[in-house]
């Protein structure tokens, strides 16, 4: 496609058809139901400003994508780091230091409420009483209840 001067127009970096083409390439990547939501909101690969704009629009539904294959600890995780952008050092260190406390006061209460009664040894030496089939380069331990 050229204006009316003659040089060629140009989307980041890339000409119509080749905007055509990553904008077929991208729909197909897309879930059959934000495909038929483009299709009914007439988002179309054919003429120039219609290319750009289901181009930006393709962009966006795959980026939100990559959220769906967080786990959810991950999406918590990232929302922490967008929002400590908008904290300073010292806010930041201080919430650190809320959150410490208090996971150590769940700790303690926990333990008050699920004590351990028993004590677990593994005795990591070669002398055990049980003899079992040894393998080549197996090594054995023995774990006892006290």
């Amino acid at each position: 496609m050229t204006d009316k001067k003659g040089k060629k127009r140009n989307f980041r970096g890339m000409s119509y058809r080749v905007v055509q083409l990553a904008n077929s390439k991208n729909r197909s990547k897309l879930h059959k139901k934000d495909q038929i939501w483009l299709k009914e909101n007439l988002y179309k690969n054919i003429g120039w400003d219609n290319v750009v704009n289901f181009y930006q629009k393709l962009e966006g539904f795959i980026d939100n994508y990559q959220f769906d294959e967080f786990t959810l600890e991950e999406l918590f995780i990232e929302a922490d780091r967008i929002g400590n952008k908008y904290l300073t050092n010292q806010e930041i260190n201080e919430y650190n230091q809320r959150l410490s406390k208090e996971v150590n006061e769940v700790a303690e209460e926990i333990d008050k409420q699920f004590p351990e009664t028993e004590m677990e040894f593994i005795d990591f030496s070669q002398n055990t009483n049980i003899k079992y089939k040894k393998k080549h380069n197996q090594k054995t331990y023995r774990t006892v209840k006290i």
